[in-house]
């Protein structure tokens, strides 16, 4: 794989040019108030920004957040993000009412050298999401304009055909920003030759959701260690009763097939905290996880689990962790999170936090960042890639 990176853009020289630079800025959003919950995203991309601001680039961002239905939609707009960015970066950002329109084109025509403009949500236009080639084509045309350069910096979209992703780069001059090329070295190292032994953990709620990275993995990984909402549907396949806790049926018999073909490197709980209902002040208590009462629901993994589960995570060489052990968000059911991410922390290992939900509980339940080596910005992006698929941004980069 061959791609041009940010150097290779400065070596070049970028002073009084406009560089593109697409981000993820799909940061959570709190309802009542509209504040930023997690700025984790907006931090991520500022190696990059200051690196051509302080090359003197006039510099464009451009980002999506949430899943707006290609109109207008004030819950999602990118105006919070640009308050956010200009506190990070130490200057003000020049934020633009839209996306290619009349205000798009005077912000990016009224910039000067090293300054920051941030057009609002690219899901405002439904052609950035478009599966029709020439509507998406013919947003990512008004796109290019504003540039003579693009930088790729959204990991966590990369796995996206979207316009700004996928249809932009082949426009113009592109180059990957520095998150991107981080995560992409790092992945390359769990996707080659890891050191071993090499414990993969996860979580989230669905099997289905994490069939294609199990299967692609399982060869490939000394231990795979199997919490949150999915553990239940392989415990049904061992036979178990789970309770109310959650199940998908139609997974069962493929579970059943992947434990029989895991030689034992998958393990599974042996106790779960279980509660009279989902909610963060329900009775619960630890029971084992071969013995589920019928009206209650998993919510946890147990202490014992947590045990066992850094027992093996105490020898690896490499780690990667995708998808919280239970209801992290509920301080209750937080527990087992927090205890398989501090010994995933403590661990003489290669450690990398998947993006997604885990990379927010890191930050929710406290941990400090520093003793993680890496953590991605992109969930799904990072499964897709530990899959081997074809991803349409860094596709769009190779040369």
């Amino acid at each position: 794989m061959s791609i041009r990176t940010l150097d290779d853009l400065l070596g070049e020289g970028v002073s009084g040019r406009r560089v593109l630079v697409r981000a993820d800025l799909n940061v959570p959003l709190d309802k009542q108030t509209g504040a930023i919950s997690d700025d984790g995203r907006i931090r991520a991309v500022l190696p990059t920004l200051k690196a051509l601001v302080d090359a003197g680039a006039k510099v464009i961002v451009f980002s999506h957040l949430g899943r707006p239905k290609g109109a207008p939609d004030p819950q999602f707009s990118l105006r919070p993000v640009a308050g956010r960015l200009g506190e990070l970066l130490g200057a003000p950002v020049h934020f633009a009412e839209d996306t290619v329109g009349d205000s798009a084109r005077s912000t990016v025509e009224g910039l000067a050298d090293g300054q920051v403009a941030l057009l609002e949500n690219l899901r405002f236009n439904k052609g950035e999401t478009s599966k029709d080639d020439a509507e998406r084509g013919a947003f990512a045309d008004q796109l290019a304009a504003f540039g003579d350069a693009y930088v790729d910096d959204a990991f966590g979209a990369v796995h996206r055909r979207h316009a700004s992703v996928h249809d932009v780069p082949a426009r113009l001059p592109h180059v990957a920003g520095r998150l991107v090329l981080r995560e992409v070295e790092v992945l390359s190292k769990l996707t080659g030759e890891p050191e071993r032994p090499y414990v993969v953990v996860l979580g989230g709620s669905k099997v289905s959701d994490k069939l294609a990275v199990i299967e692609a993995l399982l060869p490939k990984v000394d231990r795979l260690l199997i919490g949150g909402g999915m553990c239940f549907t392989f415990l049904k396949a061992q036979g178990h009763e789970v309770g109310s806790s959650l199940l998908e049926e139609e997974m069962v018999q493929t579970c059943r097939s992947l434990l029989e073909r895991s030689e034992g490197k998958i393990m599974l709980p042996v106790d779960v905290v279980a509660a009279d209902a989902f909610a963060p002040d329900a009775a619960h208590d630890t029971v084992r996880a071969d013995g589920i009462p019928s009206k209650r629901v998993g919510l946890d993994i147990g202490p014992e689990t947590v045990a066992g589960f850094a027992a093996a995570l105490k020898g690896a060489r490499t780690i990667f962790w995708n998808g919280p052990m239970g209801v992290f968000e509920m301080e209750a059911f937080a527990h087992g999170t927090r205890g398989v991410a501090e010994a995933i922390a403590k661990a003489d290992a290669f450690t990398v936090v998947g993006g997604g939900d885990s990379a927010a509980a890191v930050r929710a339940l406290g941990l400090d960042e520093s003793n993680f080596d890496h953590i991605s910005t992109g969930g799904g992006a990072s499964l897709e890639y530990l899959e081997g698929k074809t991803l349409p941004g860094i596709a769009a980069l190779e040369n």
